[in-house]
């Protein structure tokens, strides 16, 4: 198959899966995730409990979608921080718009959430397990590498443990009705910046 758009069916199923982890957190939000049967979740995003086993393999696994986008997205921009560039561009791009806008409280509330339960800490870990190895590829291209080599691994550790950490900070420590727009972004901005100073 030629690379490209994805298909209608693909861009479908990826729609379909966000539509789960979007009434996955609403859900377990608003009930606990205990008390929240797959079921429910199936139901709340208009599709059958067999569809839902048909993407997921765990109930806790329905929201990593929210967390996949952001990986990519990420990724994007260290695609398209040029070698002759600093920190202070990469993250001039970073604070562009975003399509996870919209879905920006869904995924703080799930950060939020991993803070107390170990189900949804381990979904939230293994995608930033999944993200080192994309960021260390966009890492290794941007420095004309054909694969990564130790100095792009460790860089793409940093930014991985940066971002996650700046993403927990912000949710951990901000009430959602008095989160404003922009802090987010301030907070990951500083977390990269520390971590360029290094130690």
């Amino acid at each position: 198959m030629p690379i490209g758009r994805p298909s209608l069916t693909e861009r479908r199923k990826a729609e379909t899966r966000l539509d789960v982890a979007r009434a996955a957190v609403g859900l377990f939000v608003t009930k606990g995730v205990a008390a929240t049967s797959a079921e429910e979740i199936a139901a709340a995003a208009g599709i059958s409990s067999r569809t839902l086993w048909r993407y997921f393999p765990t109930k806790d696994s329905c929201v990593m979608p929210l967390l996949t986008g952001g990986i990519e997205i990420a990724a994007d921009w260290l695609r398209s921080w040029r070698d002759d560039q600093g920190m202070p561009e990469l993250i001039e791009v970073m604070r562009q718009p975003v399509q996870l806008t919209d879905d920006r409280a869904t995924m703080l509330d799930l950060v939020r959430l991993t803070r107390t339960e170990p189900g949804l800490r381990a979904v939230w870990l293994e995608a930033h397990r999944q993200a080192e190895p994309v960021f260390a590829e966009a890492l290794a291209r941007r420095s004309g590498l054909s694969a990564p080599d130790l100095t792009v691994l460790v860089h793409a550790a940093m930014i991985n443990a940066a971002l996650r950490a700046a993403v927990e900070h912000h949710a951990f420590q901000t009430d959602p009705a008095e989160d404003e727009p922009g802090r987010l972004e301030v907070v990951v901005s500083e977390a990269l910046l520390i971590a360029a100073r290094g130690f």
